[in-house]
């Protein structure tokens, strides 16, 4: 299976907005029937979540105010990969402290995902936590805008599954962290992947 570039080669790429977050650019691909057509892509640094386990089988949950779709989610301890040279799993450590005052002694890679390939490169890998114990974020860390009201619960694992199923956890990344986590779980956490093992999102 062709990673796209001989299938669908690409002809031209404009970028039409260049956030803090995010760009847009338009891009023009060659069908493989010869014709052409523009695709819209959203592109997105990229991120990890952690789906952070305790002792007793419950999973750390984070609630915010989400903008866009104007209501609080329920969600897992998450963040960009914007900090320059900064690995996914430290990325996720710092996460943790910081969302959740955690850390963990114990790190498996849980899911590789992306969240919207129709019209975004975002990726998204999910980290597997456990052996938890309190920890303070690293200096000079202040939260700011929506963290400040952020609300941090422990949810028994199986209740979380069912939040998940009936629609009540919706953030894309929290319900296949919720969902992995429980198969991992029934599996005795057997096959994980080495926390620090390559990713090419």
């Amino acid at each position: 299976m062709s990673d796209g570039d001989e299938e669908y080669p690409l002809v031209a790429s404009e970028t039409v907005f260049d956030g803090a977050v995010v760009t847009l650019r338009v891009d023009t691909l060659r069908m493989s029937d010869g014709s052409e057509a523009r695709r819209e892509i959203v592109g997105h640094p990229g991120a990890v979540s952690v789906a952070a386990l305790d002792d007793q089988d419950r999973i750390v949950m984070v609630n915010q105010y989400r903008h866009a779709v104007r209501r609080r989610l329920d969600e897992l301890p998450a963040g960009l990969l914007d900090v320059d040279g900064e690995a996914p799993l430290a990325a996720a450590r710092r996460e943790l402290a910081e969302e959740a005052g955690l850390a963990a002694g114990r790190w498996d890679v849980l899911l590789d995902l992306h969240s919207s390939p129709g019209f975004s490169d975002e990726a998204i890998r999910i980290f597997l936590a456990r052996d938890l114990r309190e920890q303070h974020p690293g200096d000079g860390f202040v939260a700011e805008h929506e963290e400040v009201g952020m609300r941090v619960s422990r949810v028994p694992l199986d209740e979380a599954v069912r939040r998940a199923l009936a629609g009540e956890i919706s953030n894309a990344s929290a319900v296949a962290g919720v969902l992995a986590a429980e198969q991992a779980r029934r599996t005795g956490f057997a096959g994980l992947r080495p926390a620090d093992v390559p990713w090419r999102p």
